[in-house]
């Protein structure tokens, strides 16, 4: 057997080259046993017909039905060149070299891949001693003996039968085995591959949420104290604190996504307590500092307490921080926002909308860029099971829509302030809570 048919079992039979060759050899010494048992016999034809047997079983593995076949119509040749009342006869019958017919019948049921034809070929050979111990009367040809020989050829027959079909089931069973292995070592590397794909994903939007919001009001924070630096002293220093204070949050969060992804874990082991948790109370922050970047924003985040888990407050505060940074990015200083964040019949509701600045739909300022956000925010509420819409609003201005079915929690006791986020030049500290409502 080849190696593709074997399987890598090797406790059962061998593989690769070993059993290429260990097959050949078994094939020739098989040919080689018919061929001297053939050249004990006088006949003139026995010689040639056994010659022709043991020449086709070198090609029993390949070509299993097709030998059978060449080697049954042999043995039928045989049959009727029997003449007991030669001497000798032309052909005797039955021959030790017959042991050719076991043989091929042997190849049929281990090696064919038709279902049925190990029952055929194991019947087949049956019917033919049947018929070879009977004879043929009408034809002029005699039986080859009596009911005690065609018992001992049957029984001969049924044990190569059975020892042939047990070789077949084990090998069956070793090709299962086999074909399991590398099924399951498929669905290892897919889910290998799924699992990357996940995490590089969520790194991905960690990375364009931390970065894309920091860099978009640190930039526009810079470009407002660059232009009334000279005119406004306090303005100016009231922006580069934002600006500092913005960089170290999106630090911080650099080097949460780094020891994620040097460690595979969010931190230490044993300072997971110690981690900054992003809840409702840090929309307030974002709110505030797009303020001091320019715009104009109306807040309102009406969460009952205790009804969010940490991942689901993480997903709105993340989908707010996106839209302010879209909202910086594409309608600039000067735009007006309404975001509005509530929990209704088991939902949470994320709802932002923007007026655009003013400039028609779809227009953007220039240089501007993206698409990742979306995505980003999209794949977030589907992760949550939940659903998201995203487009531009009639006249001008962009709205999103995002609702994300609640799974209640446990009240938490303690949370990591949101007021030590806050620039104190920008704000007043923020009490924590997790119901915030602001109208302005």
């Amino acid at each position: 057997m080849t190696e593709e048919s074997s399987g890598p079992v090797p406790w059962i039979t061998p593989s690769g080259r070993y059993a290429r060759v260990l097959g050949r050899a078994v094939d020739i010494a098989l040919a080689l046993a018919v061929l001297v048992a053939a050249y004990e016999y006088a006949g003139a034809y026995d010689l040639l017909l056994g010659a022709l047997m043991a020449l086709a079983l070198l090609a029993r593995r390949k070509r299993p039905v097709t030998v059978m076949a060449v080697v049954m119509a042999l043995a039928l040749a045989q049959f009727l060149l029997h003449d007991p009342s030669a001497d000798p006869p032309p052909a005797h019958a039955p021959a030790a070299y017959d042991v050719a017919v076991l043989f091929a019948m042997m190849s049929v049921v281990h090696h064919s891949r038709i279902p049925w034809m190990p029952y055929a070929a194991g019947g087949a050979v049956l019917l033919a001693t049947g018929a070879a111990s009977a004879g043929a009367p009408f034809l002029g040809v005699e039986g080859s003996g009596g009911g005690d020989s065609l018992l001992v050829f049957w029984g001969l027959a049924l044990t190569v039968w059975l020892t042939a079909f047990a070789l077949h089931t084990r090998r069956l069973f070793a090709e299962s085995q086999a074909a399991r292995a590398r099924h399951a070592e498929r669905e290892q590397e897919q889910r290998v591959r799924l699992a990357a794909a996940r995490e590089r994903a969520e790194i991905a939007r960690e990375l364009h949420d931390v970065v894309a919001h920091s860099l978009a009001v640190m930039t526009l924070q810079a470009d407002g104290a660059g232009a009334v630096l000279r005119t406004s002293p306090d303005l100016a220093e009231s922006a580069l604190k934002t600006i500092a204070a913005t960089g170290r949050d999106a630090i911080d969060d650099m080097h949460r996504i780094v020891r994620v992804l040097r460690e595979g874990q969010p931190g230490p082991a044993g300072a997971g307590e110690d981690r900054r948790l992003v809840t409702l109370d840090e929309i307030e922050v974002l709110a505030d500092r797009a303020r001091t970047a320019g715009l104009t924003v109306d807040l309102s985040v009406d969460v009952g307490e205790g009804r969010l888990s940490p991942a689901e407050e993480m997903t709105a505060f993340r989908i707010v921080q996106e839209c302010l940074t879209n909202t910086l990015r594409h309608a600039g200083s000067g735009a007006g926002v309404g975001i509005r964040v509530r929990e209704e019949d088991g939902t949470l509701l994320i709802d932002v909308t923007d007026d655009g600045a003013g400039a028609l739909a779809g227009r953007a300022v220039a240089g501007a860029s993206g698409g990742n956000g979306l995505v980003g925010m999209r794949e977030r509420v589907e992760l949550a099971g939940g659903a998201f819409e995203a487009g531009p609003r009639l006249g001008s201005g962009w709205q999103v829509r995002a609702s994300i079915p609640v799974r209640t929690k446990t009240p938490v006791l303690t949370k990591t302030p949101a007021a030590t986020k806050t620039p104190a030049a920008t704000k007043a500290p923020v009490t924590t809570k997790t119901s915030v409502r602001t109208e302005r």
